[in-house]
C-alpha cells in the first residue's frame, strides 16, 4: 500500500449562518494551528498551513444543503495549552461551552467541548499516555 495516509481526506460542514460560523471556525482553531488555506464566498477550508489534508469545509447552507446539526468533531491539539486556548478563543467567537477544559481518564486526554452556532460539538484534544 505505500506510505501511511488518514483515515478521514476531509469533511464538509454546512453552517445556517455562514459569517457567525466562519468567525467561530477561525478563532477556534487558530490555536491548534489551524487555518482559512481557502476562501470563496460561502466556502472557507481549513488546515495546517504545511499540509491541506485532512481538512474541513465550511460552506453555507441554502436549498440544495441543510445546515449540518448533531455532528461531533474532534480536532487534535497539541498540548493542554493549545486546548485552553481552544477553548477560550471558541467562546469569545461565539461558540457555548459544553465543558471546559479537563483531563479525561477514560479517553487519556485532556479536552473541551464547545457548541459551535448550529450546536454542533466541536472538541479539541490532547491525547496523554498514563
Amino acid at each position: 500500500m505505500g506510505s501511511a495516509t488518514t483515515f478521514i481526506h476531509h469533511l464538509g460542514v454546512c453552517a445556517s449562518d455562514f459569517e457567525a460560523s466562519e468567525r467561530f471556525y477561525t478563532a477556534a482553531l487558530e490555536p491548534l494551528g489551524i487555518s482559512a488555506g481557502y476562501r470563496a464566498d460561502g466556502v472557507a477550508e481549513y488546515w495546517h498551513p504545511d499540509r491541506d489534508t485532512p481538512s474541513v469545509s465550511l460552506e453555507r447552507a441554502d436549498q440544495s444543503a441543510t445546515a449540518t446539526r448533531g455532528m461531533h468533531l474532534a480536532f487534535d491539539a497539541g498540548s493542554r495549552a493549545a486546548v485552553d486556548m481552544f477553548h477560550s478563543a471558541a467562546v469569545a467567537a461565539g461558540g457555548v461551552s459544553r465543558h471546559t477544559p479537563r483531563p479525561w481518564s477514560e479517553y487519556r486526554a485532556y479536552c473541551a467541548f464547545v457548541s459551535d452556532p448550529d450546536g454542533n460539538n466541536i472538541e479539541a484534544v490532547h491525547k496523554e499516555l498514563q
